[in-house]
């Protein structure tokens, strides 16, 4: 999955931990849900984190929603869920990965 190296400007808030925003681990960094979108610091700024591409996350028998024991992540006009590690979003019949 590709991530674009987008820098959000006009970022003044510093984000870290007991910043207030919820945190999703994803590969070799952490995500900051801010605004219905995600940040991660890169280099003494925050680039958007956001994936390119449609990823299909096959095999996955377990439903979200609400009450479902996982991080619901509000996320620009859906709900993302942090399941084992990364992001899920319901789509059509499946989930996928963001």
């Amino acid at each position: 999955m590709t991530t674009a190296h987008t820098e959000h400007a006009g970022h003044d808030h510093l984000h870290g931990d007991g910043c207030g925003h919820v945190t999703v681990p994803h590969g070799d960094h952490v995500d900051y849900v801010h605004n219905g979108h995600m940040h991660r610091a890169h280099d003494g700024h925050f680039d958007e984190c956001e994936p390119s591409g449609h990823h299909s996350h096959d095999g996955h028998d377990h439903a979200h929603g609400d009450g479902c024991g996982h991080v619901a992540v509000p996320h620009g006009d859906h709900v993302d869920y942090v399941h084992d590690g990364h992001r899920h979003a319901t789509h059509g019949d499946h989930y996928d990965e963001h």
